[in-house]
Order: C-alpha cells, then sequence, then structure tokens
C-alpha cells in the first residue's frame, strides 16, 4: 500500500480485513485492521515506541488519539483510564469504523471515534478542553500540512494539559520541535529510541 492512501478520507484500497492480537501497553486484545490504513498488520514502531515511553494518564479527563488509525493509541488511553473519555480521530474513514469496532470489542465504553473534521469542529464550537493528546502524527504528509494540522488540534489543550508525540529523528523530529517552541509552546524531548524521538509539549 503507497503512503497516501492512509491519510485520504476514503481509501481506494478494498478493505481487506483481518484479526489480530497484539499486546498494547501489558493488556493484550484482538482487533479487526484493515487495508488502506496505516500499519495493518502491527503496532508501528514509533506507536510502540510513544506507549512504552508516555507516563501513565490521569484516571479522568478528556483525551484525543490525533491520528488513530486502528486505534491502538485510543485502546491504550481507553483501557489506562476507564473513566476518561477518550477521543479518536482521524481523516481516514475506515480508520474511525475500526476504532469504534475494536474499543468497543474491548470493552471500552470511554472511547468515541469520530471524523477529524467533524471532531475538530465540535470541540471549537463546544468550547471543551482537552487535557491530554498521544500522537504518531502523520509526517508524510508534509511539513506544511503537519504543521497546519498541529495549529488546528494544539490550541484545544487545556491550560495545564499536554501532547505526546512520537517523530522519526530523520522524519523531522528536532526539526519539529524547534517550530512548535517558535509558536510558544514549551516543548521537552522525553525519550529517545528505535530511531524516534518523544517530545512532551504544553502550554
Amino acid at each position: 500500500m503507497s503512503d497516501q492512501h492512509y491519510f485520504t478520507a476514503s481509501p481506494a484500497a478494498r478493505a481487506a480485513e483481518r484479526c489480530h492480537r497484539f499486546t498494547i501497553r501489558g493488556r493484550e486484545v484482538e482487533v479487526i485492521t484493515a487495508s488502506g490504513v496505516f500499519s495493518a498488520d502491527r503496532v508501528d514502531k514509533g506507536t510502540q515506541v510513544l506507549l512504552d515511553h508516555v507516563p501513565d494518564p490521569p484516571k479522568t479527563g478528556r483525551f484525543l488519539d490525533l491520528g488513530c488509525g486502528w486505534g491502538p493509541i485510543a485502546l491504550a488511553l481507553g483501557s489506562a483510564s476507564p473513566a476518561a473519555q477518550v477521543l479518536a480521530a482521524d481523516i481516514n474513514e475506515r480508520a474511525v469504523d475500526l476504532t469504534a469496532r475494536n474499543a468497543e470489542a474491548a470493552g471500552l465504553r470511554g472511547v468515541r471515534a469520530a471524523s477529524a473534521d467533524a471532531l475538530l469542529a465540535e470541540l471549537r464550537a463546544s468550547g471543551r478542553r482537552l487535557d491530554l493528546i498521544w500522537s504518531n502524527p502523520p509526517v508524510r504528509i508534509g511539513k506544511e500540512a503537519l504543521h497546519a494540522l498541529l495549529t488546528d488540534w494544539l490550541p484545544l489543550l487545556a491550560d495545564d494539559g499536554e501532547a505526546w508525540l512520537v517523530v522519526g529523528k530523520n522524519l523531522g523530529a528536532d526539526s519539529l520541535a524547534t517550530w512548535l517552541a517558535s509558536q510558544g509552546w514549551a516543548v521537552a524531548r522525553e525519550a529517545s529510541a528505535k530511531g524516534f524521538r518523544v517530545l512532551r509539549v504544553s502550554r
């Protein structure tokens, strides 16, 4: 599958679904994945690095998995904090459907998956803020589009909220950290592993 398929709204590839068992932050889950969705046959290495290095989320709050794919980050958040509201957003409608189904199958009632554009509009209109964002952002959409994506979502953080992002070192992790700082965000490089950096972003 070429990269562009998974960040289009309606992937052209047929949705060849398959079942996998993965261990996500210590919990074994059975999930459905499909072609046309990011990292359909494994937990992506960057996502794994993020999940290995983020601290446990608060017990309650409003959390976001930005660019959810089939849902590993949303499942991790929902499992760690069942009383929290976990929002999962993706431009890819197939990814949104898979995340919703995988969360339901795992019994995670606090997880809600939605189209990124619709969820962004809803949050802006309601004034509700995010306490936490975990994301393996789609850096391959290009620097300009990535900056626009983060410019849309990061301002939705609560005053004491944090975003944890994983980015490949050779895909511009350090330049992204520099750009975020230039936009007024506090950026800390919290971990480096397997060719990735984990960045913590706050106000």
